[in-house]
């Protein structure tokens, strides 16, 4: 995420000027913009003309430049582009006024958002600044008969490839050379800055092996680990073992891992753990968060008015902050996030244990 200028609004409200360089930055704004926000942009709108110099053409597409009054936010993943909806309260032409609008936002358009950040969302963009010089990471985890390819987003991890053979152990024997030899070629293509090879046994040696025979490019570029497992689970431990924070400083989706553990563990041992809403917005108001776990889609809701808590997620959070524990915001996209939305969504990890 670049910031290329701020500023101050009316109200005392804070002007980004932002450019979201990559998908995983669209993704931090859809948690970021919420209803009642400001977002301005340049868009392209239907409009209809009818009069004495043009005959009605039943609408033909103008770029304009808009503000918005901010209405839903939806990050559309697979389309790669954020789409913000709400009513033009500013515009190029004054005619569209009122009228209701999608801003479609992409790789490196520029918005401007006018809003009071909390300091979760501000947190979140500054991540998405220092992330930028994160190199790109792939991990490679391969068993017998089986490899898979994931990337390192901000918002998780996400399947790359995928290959099966049915496979012998004899030194690079047919279906078990084809299949080296697809990974090869598809972390070739993917081109990643670094890739972790993952995986039981001596499997994932014998693939880097040929891999790098095949394409010598790659082999600066590989560092190998074990895991007890390949796919999701590799994946995780992976995460897990500190490997990715060794490339890249530090991660979100391994410090999330690692925490989703640490509560898991405590849970299973009566220790120093508490979930649900109720249950944790009271270990807050004890002073006994050490560390609150929320996910970033079920926070969003909340703050939106449309959840179902009784309890106020904001000053929960502010809470928190106030007594020195640390808030972090788990993204629903991976595991570790799915792990805490079967939890209710919020949980903490305390400072001692409450009666």
């Amino acid at each position: 995420m670049r910031i290329s200028e701020r500023g101050y609004g009316e109200e005392g409200r804070e002007r980004l000027t932002l450019v979201p360089e990559n998908v995983d930055d669209l993704w931090h704004l859809a948690h970021v913009l919420e209803p009642g926000d400001l977002v301005e942009g340049d868009t392209t709108r239907r409009i209809q003309r009818n009069d004495d110099q043009m005959r009605d053409t039943g609408g033909e597409r103008e770029h304009i430049f808009v503000t918005l009054d901010v209405e839903d936010v939806e990050f559309a993943r697979f389309a790669n582009r954020l789409r913000v909806s709400g009513v033009i309260v500013g515009c190029s032409r004054e005619d569209q006024l009122n009228a209701h609008h999608t801003l479609n936002v992409e790789e490196q358009d520029e918005i401007t958002v006018e809003k009071h950040f909390k300091p979760d969302q501000t947190e979140r963009l500054q991540e998405a600044t220092e992330a930028a010089e994160n190199p790109d990471v792939a991990i490679a985890t391969v068993e017998e008969g089986a490899a898979f390819v994931h990337t390192v987003q901000q918002y998780g991890t996400e399947e790359y490839a995928s290959f099966t053979k049915t496979t012998g152990k004899d030194e690079y024997s047919g279906p078990r050379s084809e299949l080296f030899a697809e990974l090869g070629d598809a972390l070739a293509h993917l081109d990643a800055d670094a890739i972790i090879f993952a995986g039981p046994g001596f499997t994932k040696q014998d693939a880097r092996d040929y891999v790098v025979e095949d394409h010598r490019e790659l082999a600066d570029r590989i560092t190998v680990v074990d895991t007890s497992a390949a796919g999701d689970r590799g994946v995780h431990e992976v995460l897990k073992r500190g490997a990715v924070d060794e490339i890249q400083k530090e991660t979100r989706i391994s410090k999330e891992a690692n925490l989703i553990d640490e509560l898991t563990e405590n849970i299973a041992t009566g220790a120093k753990a508490t979930y649900g809403p109720d249950d944790t917005a009271e270990a807050a108001e004890f002073g006994a968060v050490e560390t609150l776990l929320v996910v970033d889609e079920r926070l969003r809701t909340e703050r939106q008015g449309d959840g179902d808590w009784t309890i106020d997620v904001n000053q929960v959070i502010e809470s928190v902050e106030q007594q020195g524990g640390d808030v972090v915001v788990f993204s629903s996209e991976f595991a570790p996030g799915e792990q805490l939305s079967n939890l209710g969504g919020i949980a903490a990890i305390l400072r001692y244990r409450l009666q």
